[in-house]
């Protein structure tokens, strides 16, 4: 014979919200460290990034720092 959990509907909002709370009780300690969570997180659609790869290959490359052209390191 099986056994199912049956639960009455205010026992039922109590392990929902108990489940939610789990999920949600991550903290970050700087919004850099939250957006970082969240792009690994998240899958850019293929179309979005070859838009982006595209704008991107269209801007200048910045010059060299300052440390790179002191100490002659490449690129």
């Amino acid at each position: 014979m099986k056994h199912e959990k049956k639960f009455i509907p205010q026992e039922q909002q109590q392990v929902s919200e108990t489940q939610s709370r789990q999920t949600a009780g991550r903290e970050f300690s700087s919004v850099e460290e939250l957006l970082r969570f969240d792009a690994a997180q998240t899958a850019v659609p293929p179309e979005i990034a070859q838009r982006l790869k595209k704008s991107t290959d269209a801007e200048p490359m910045p010059d060299r720092s300052w440390w790179r052209r002191f100490f002659g390191g490449k690129s």
